[in-house]
């Protein structure tokens, strides 16, 4: 009888790994098949030059040849904060061949239900997300803030360059204001590269904004990094503060956690909702293909872009978690990111 048991658990593991393998290896030769002669077209929420456009064309670059006879191709799509590029991906046919990229801001939006949003974060098939971004203030070099106490102790309103309202940029200033008591203003309009433009010309005074895609402005010397928003210092940056090793009441460490807990998802890649499986995992072998690939690993040491890539369903954990915050963080963000 114990020898019968025995071979019975034994079966029934043996079913259920059956199981799992055929899960998590949906795709078939027809699913990979459907894309050959196709052209997938990989959606940038933004104008053509900033950090999400050289992340976007530098994965398509390698991400394409992981599927094999097909073209891709980006389609720059700006607009509201990234929100125009977003609606578009999300609305999009679900054949898998959309993709679509677009900011952290967004997690925001929806939380506090901004204008315009017609998309459900939760609900994208979701693909990877590339780094986990690692947010800084910084200052124009001409200006008066040579420090962060300047910032800190500033009467008068400091103007902050934002791409769009909801974006990233423009809730994190807000938040960011909110959580040191800091005088930040946003300046929305600035996307792509136009919002270091700004500063050069001083119609603003600075920009939040993920390091990688400052790097370039940050090592022409036109400005002065005064503070990281992350869970850990940049090997660039020992000397740099950290935003939750200020001073902050119990609010305001709570809302700077909130900002480093978004930015774990940076970089995101996604395709509209009912994507059949198979192809959803075709488009997320490539996507896990091209992250690993040496030569775009390569090409991103030479950008200075990080890469610190997480896939498929892990990414859609983190992005359910991250959109389903306790009640208290909803109504003091509402209260933030006021709705017009």
């Amino acid at each position: 009888m114990k020898a019968k048991e025995a071979l019975w658990v034994t079966l029934t593991l043996m079913f259920i790994c059956l199981l799992t393998t055929m899960v998590f290896a949906a795709s078939t030769p027809a699913d990979i098949e459907f894309f050959k002669g196709k052209t997938i077209t990989y959606i940038v929420a933004t104008k053509p030059g900033g950090g999400y456009d050289a992340y976007a064309r530098l994965i398509g670059r390698q991400m394409g040849k992981y599927i094999p006879d097909s073209t891709l191709i980006i389609k720059n799509v700006p607009g509201a904060g990234h929100i125009v590029g977003a609606n578009e991906t999300y609305f999009a046919k679900p054949d898998g061949l959309t993709l679509g990229t677009f900011n952290t801001g967004l997690i925001y939006s929806q939380i506090v239900g901004q204008p315009g949003i017609k998309f459900d974060l939760q609900k994208y098939s979701w693909i990877g997300k590339a780094n986990s971004e690692h947010r800084i203030l910084l200052m124009g070099q001409k200006t008066r803030f040579k420090m962060l106490k300047d910032v800190l102790e500033s009467k008068e309103p400091i103007k902050i360059s934002c791409s769009g309202v909801g974006s990233a940029d423009y809730n994190e200033t807000l938040i960011l204001a909110e959580a040191t008591g800091a005088k930040l203003k946003t300046i929305p309009g600035y996307s792509g590269r136009e919002g270091e433009m700004a500063i050069l010309r001083g119609e603003v005074d600075g920009i939040i904004g993920s390091y990688t895609g400052l790097l370039a402005f940050i090592k022409a010397e036109d400005c002065r990094v005064l503070l990281q928003i992350s869970s850990k210092k940049h090997t660039d940056l020992p000397g740099v503060p950290l935003a939750k090793e200020l001073t902050l009441s119990d609010k305001g460490k709570k809302l700077v956690n909130l900002i480093i807990g978004v930015n774990e998802l940076g970089r995101l890649t996604a395709s509209p909702p009912g994507v059949p499986v198979g192809r959803l995992e075709v488009l997320r072998d490539a996507y896990k293909k091209a992250l690993t690939d040496m030569n775009l690993l390569k090409e991103a040491a030479k950008m200075g872009a990080d890469i610190d890539p997480a896939f498929g369903e892990e990414v859609a954990k983190m992005m359910r978690e991250a959109v389903e915050q306790p009640d208290e963080n909803v109504a003091l963000m509402k209260k933030i990111i006021k709705i017009e």
